[in-house]
């Protein structure tokens, strides 16, 4: 079976796993999203079966946010015990519009394979101020005013172009993510910012559907992205990459000791054939395998943008080496 479930991540519940990903098709025009997310479950990590589309996209001319042809990319999915509800997560780019938007998406359901209806789009935390913020942000000096940059580069700091204080209004800009969920049930969800240069780890609301407007700013100007998050003996984990585009790329790891930081970079966890390019892929999602001690799982997409279905995956054990989180590349390799 080929499993259609790009920038994916999972969710085990009641001893399934749910892999939740982009539903391509073949050819560029895949690459916008003409179906939605697709959910696989398993018992065992190597079966799968088809759950069918979790959250399709609206028909075109319905004005929706998240109509055929829009950009939805890294759908995330996560249980709320308070509310009894599945929230998924994503990032979204309005149709038409390119990567300009920079929009987080949401939608929820009372069942984990769906259907999940939209509730909303936005741009994180308008409004308000980092944790972290810096004087310079809050002042009337802002160069960036009225302009914009690629996703891989700008011509200064981004803290001397004030991108942060330029979308303090509207919010600021949300684009590869993920989410995370820790131990006291408090969940948060992390992005690439300020014009992909700068990651975000702000604070969901109880009910997971929206922002407290308590963030911080992490990897300032480190042009960072496709973020996963895990924890491991009360540390914090971070594995991405560096923007490149659809190019792989050296994967980038870094550790806390709180999710807040301050976060320290250990550099490229990957070890062995094409390590300097991540083995071909780029990181989506990091997966504590259940009923093993100590197993965790790297989930790594090989993109394929001319015929976007055509994309493959890569899995790989984490292993530590003095806490460090260390990828090694296997020809083959089982639990």
């Amino acid at each position: 079976m080929h499993i259609n479930a790009h920038g994916g991540g999972m969710l085990y519940d009641k001893g399934t796993y749910y892999w939740f990903g982009e539903h391509k098709i073949a050819g560029s025009e895949g690459n916008k999203a003409q179906v939605g997310v697709r959910c696989y479950s398993s018992k065992d990590l190597y079966n799968w079966t088809d759950e069918g589309v979790a959250l399709a996209v609206d028909s075109v001319g319905s004005g929706s946010d998240i109509e055929k042809g829009c950009i939805l990319e890294r759908p995330k999915v996560i249980y709320n015990a308070q509310t009894k509800k599945y929230v998924m997560w994503f990032h979204l780019e309005l149709k038409s519009e390119g990567y300009k938007a920079a929009r987080s998406g949401v939608a929820v359901s009372n069942n984990i394979t769906g259907p999940y209806k939209f509730v909303k789009s936005m741009r994180p935390n308008a409004g308000h101020w980092p944790m972290n913020v810096l004087p310079l942000h809050k002042s009337s000096n802002i160069p960036s005013q009225g302009k914009s940059y690629t996703g891989s580069g700008m011509p200064t700091h981004t803290d001397s172009l004030n991108i942060l204080g330029r979308d303090f209004q509207g919010g600021q800009m949300a684009r590869d993510m993920t989410l995370f969920v820790d131990d006291d049930d408090k969940a948060y969800h992390i992005y690439s910012s300020e014009e992909n240069s700068t990651m975000h780890i702000a604070e969901l609301s109880e009910d997971y559907l929206s922002h407290t407007g308590r963030y911080v700013r992490i990897f300032v100007n480190r042009y960072m992205e496709a973020p996963t998050i895990f924890k491991r003996n009360g540390k914090y984990y971070f594995i991405g990459s560096g923007c490149t585009g659809w190019k792989p790329n050296a994967a980038r790891s870094a550790v806390a000791e709180s999710i807040w930081g301050p976060w320290k970079e250990l550099g490229n966890p990957c070890r062995g054939t094409n390590s300097e390019l991540t083995f071909g892929g780029q990181s989506t999602y990091i997966l504590k395998v259940q009923g093993m001690q100590d197993s965790y799982l790297f989930m790594a997409d090989e993109w394929r943008p001319d015929n976007a279905i055509d994309g493959r995956y890569i899995w790989l054990p984490v292993t530590f080496e003095n806490d460090n989180p260390l990828i090694y590349w296997k020809d083959d390799w089982k639990f």
